[in-house]
C-alpha cells in the first residue's frame, strides 16, 4: 500500500496536469459511470492529500474521494492517450495528459461535508502545513499498546506505512516494542519532526530514503540496495543482513499485521 508521501505527490501532479481546466471525465470499468457523468466537463479545482486519501475538487460538484488500497494504481501519460482497458476505473483526460486510475478500494463522489468527516476520522499527518502532533500524542501516551502499532494506526497518524515506521524508530533508537505510555513528549517530538522532514523528501523524490548522508553506500563504501522499492533504508526488507551502524543481524517479526524490522542492538529495550 502506498505511504502518505506517495499521495501527497499524486495531489501535486493531478494539480500540475489539470487544475484549472476543463476535464474529460470517464469510467470505462462503468463502477463509477454515473458519477463520471456528473463531473464530464467540469473543471479540476482542487486537490487534497490526508494521510492516504487523495481528494479532486470539480468545480461546483464535489470531491472524487480515491484511497489506492493495497492494489490501486494511478498513472499519467500525455496525449493522444491510447484506447482505455476495461480495468481503468477512473479516466481523466484534458488535451495535454491523461491520468488512470485502476483497481482503488475507493473511488467515490462525496460532498464537501462528506470530506471533512473523513478528515475528522484520520490522525494528524506529517505532511499537512497546519497539523500538529499534539492530538496523536494525547492518545500515545495514555496507550500500553507498542509504538510500532501505535504509529501503523491511521486514526492516530495518518500516513505512516510500514516503511516509515520501521525507519523512524530505528533513527531514533526507539524499541518497537514499547509502550506508547512509555515514550517521553520529547522522544514523539523527535519522532514527529523527522517523519515531516523524511516524507517530504519523499513527496520531492518520488521514492523513501532515511538512511543520514555518513551511512550512504557513497560515505562507506557498501554496495547500494538492490530492491525493487529503491531508496536506502536502515532495516525495512533487511532481514537477517548486517545493520549498517553496529553491524548486528536486522530481526523481523509480525505487528499489526505488517512485517516489523529492528534492529536489536541499536533499538535496545
Amino acid at each position: 500500500m502506498p505511504e502518505g508521501h506517495t499521495i501527497h505527490r499524486l495531489a501535486e501532479d493531478h494539480l500540475h496536469r489539470f487544475a484549472g481546466r476543463s476535464v474529460r471525465v470517464s469510467s470505462p470499468q462503468g463502477k463509477f459511470s454515473d458519477s463520471a457523468a456528473l463531473l464530464d466537463g467540469r473543471v479540476l479545482d482542487g486537490a487534497d492529500a490526508h494521510g492516504k486519501h487523495l481528494f479532486l475538487g470539480f468545480q461546483d460538484t464535489g470531491w472524487v474521494h480515491i484511497h489506492l488500497g493495497l492494489f490501486g494504481k494511478l498513472g499519467f501519460g500525455t496525449t493522444p492517450a491510447p484506447p482505455p482497458t476495461d480495468t481503468v476505473r477512473l479516466r481523466l483526460l484534458d488535451e495535454s495528459h491523461y491520468a488512470d486510475l485502476r483497481g482503488p478500494t475507493t473511488c467515490a463522489l462525496v460532498t464537501d461535508g462528506e470530506k471533512q468527516a473523513i478528515h475528522d476520522r484520520l490522525g494528524p499527518d506529517p505532511l499537512r502545513p497546519h497539523d500538529i502532533p499534539d492530538r496523536a500524542w494525547a492518545r500515545i501516551s495514555r496507550s500500553r499498546t507498542t509504538i510500532a502499532a501505535l504509529l501503523m494506526d491511521q486514526k492516530i497518524i495518518a500516513g505512516v506505512g510500514n516503511v516509515y515506521r520501521a525507519e523512524v524508530l530505528f533513527r531514533h533508537g526507539i524499541d518497537p516494542y514499547r509502550a506508547g505510555q512509555d515514550l517521553t513528549r520529547r522522544q514523539w517530538d523527535a519522532i514527529w519532526t523527522d517523519l515531516a522532514e523524511l516524507m517530504r523528501e519523499g513527496v520531492r523524490n518520488n521514492r523513501i530514503d532515511t538512511v543520514r548522508p555518513e551511512h550512504t553506500p557513497e560515505a562507506t563504501g557498501r554496495p547500494p540496495r538492490a530492491d525493487d522499492h529503491g531508496g536506502e533504508v536502515y532495516v525495512y526488507r533487511r532481514a537477517h543482513l548486517p545493520c549498517h551502524i553496529c553491524g548486528g543481524e536486522i530481526r523481523t517479526a509480525d505487528l499489526a499485521a505488517r512485517n516489523l524490522f529492528w534492529c536489536p542492538a541499536c533499538q535496545a529495550a
